[in-house]
């Protein structure tokens, strides 16, 4: 077959392909022992499902089910949802929004094809803009969404090794903004950024980067007019999966993406973005070229929760909880597995990510991943997150992604694994 450029850039092997990859071969296996730590799945909460699925049986039963089935919303999403929530965020943080500053996709991931390559790539003038990530590592599924080549450029990060953990208790670090680099970068490429992204937590480490740190790169992003996209898919106010103080921040040079999967609810596709009129404009143009409008059943299931507060209500009091009980028996259970070991978790903060280091260890991530997938143990290797960091970084290679979203016997069972490899 003979492929155009396109055709050769998007059917090449590539992390995020072998991630889904791997977890839709986990799921359909029918093997009972497999231990599935990769992927992003997000956990079957008992008391949210049960809220999602009588909601859906009341929507079922109502005059709703017909337009949400049989009809097209415009371009930019249902409607009614999108003023429910400019409305809800506007309650709660005062933003002033309306609901011509949202716009709804089929995900997240087609929110980030669409602003990355709206944004950079090749421009009319015949220049190349990038996107830049203050903070390496970041989501691998941004490494492949440029239509051009060489699209990202990426600031390796300060290592902070908390010396606040004593010897008997986890070995943790924190990864840092290097503002130094990120200015010295800026002030040399500022005029072929075409925009700052960086998601809050971090998918793939749970890093939260401080209040501060946000404040700074907001200043520099208006500094130099380059528009910040913060990926919020794990943050507030929905799920609300960060377990330190952290203020949700947004003006009109600041694009906010959000979704409705990591509510547990992955399998309805609704990716949100709140930015100001003249993007959500292009983004409803792209929309109807590409998609013609997007699905309307999460929308639709989510209004009503929305306008009645149960949706925060949910979160504060079920979703929150519930991962950050699961993050402390990850720590708990790495604090038992590890302790004689020199690797390195770093700090849970938000999202649900295990990000382990092995210090000074001989193997790689990559072959970790390797010899786990032949017992049937699924985990991510570390150096696809390093988007746009030189392949000789030792660091890059030293480090893996697990989703703690799973039952306390399972992710033991993992990480004993994990442990039997590195030593044996």
């Amino acid at each position: 077959m003979n492929l155009s450029k396109f055709g050769k850039k998007f059917t090449q092997p590539t992390g995020i392909t072998q991630l889904m990859e791997d977890l839709g071969n986990a799921n359909n296996s029918g093997n009972p022992d497999i231990v599935m730590l990769g992927g992003g799945n997000p956990a079957l909460i008992p008391e949210s499902n049960a809220l999602f699925v009588k909601e859906l049986q009341a929507l079922i039963s109502s005059s709703k089910v017909d337009s949400m089935l049989g009809l097209y919303d415009g371009p930019l999403g249902f409607d009614e949802f999108r003023e429910a929530l400019a409305d809800m965020l506007n309650d709660r943080y005062g933003w002033g929004l309306d609901a011509n500053n949202i716009a709804l996709s089929n995900g997240s991931q087609s929110n980030f094809f669409s602003l990355f390559n709206l944004l950079a790539g090749e421009m009319t003038d015949g220049s190349n803009n990038k996107i830049l990530f203050p903070l390496a590592p970041e989501y691998v599924g941004y490494a492949d969404q440029g239509l051009s080549d060489d699209m990202f450029i990426s600031i390796k990060p300060n290592i902070n090794i908390l010396e606040e953990y004593s010897a008997d208790d986890a070995k943790q670090f924190k990864y840092e903004i290097d503002f130094d680099a990120l200015e010295e970068t800026l002030a040399e490429t500022h005029n072929n950024v075409g925009a700052i992204c960086v998601s809050r937590p971090t998918n793939p480490t749970g890093n939260v980067i401080t209040d501060d740190e946000l404040s700074r790169l907001d200043t520099l992003a208006q500094q130099y007019n380059i528009p910040l996209i913060i990926d919020n898919a794990y943050g507030h106010p929905f799920p609300g999966a960060i377990y330190i103080d952290a203020e949700l921040t947004w003006n009109p040079n600041t694009i906010l993406c959000m979704s409705l999967s990591k509510l547990g609810l992955p399998g309805l596709r609704t990716g949100i973005v709140i930015a100001n009129h003249e993007i959500i404009s292009s983004l409803s143009r792209i929309n109807g070229i590409m998609i013609l409008a997007p699905n309307s059943v999460g929308p639709t299931l989510m209004t009503r929760m929305i306008k009645d507060k149960e949706l925060l209500n949910l979160c504060r009091n079920v979703i929150r909880p519930f991962y950050e009980d699961k993050a402390a028996t990850a720590v708990r259970l790495f604090n038992e597995v590890f302790a004689d070991q020199p690797v390195y978790l770093h700090k849970l903060e938000g999202a649900f990510f295990m990000w382990l280091w092995f210090k000074d260890m001989d193997i790689t991530g990559e072959e970790i991943y390797t010899r786990l997938k032949r017992e049937d143990v699924y985990i991510i290797p570390g150096h696809n997150f390093f988007i746009g960091i030189e392949d000789d970084w030792a660091h890059k290679h030293q480090c893996i992604r697990i989703n703690y979203a799973k039952d306390e016997a399972t992710l033991r069972k993992g990480l004993e694994a994990i442990y039997r490899i590195i030593t044996s």
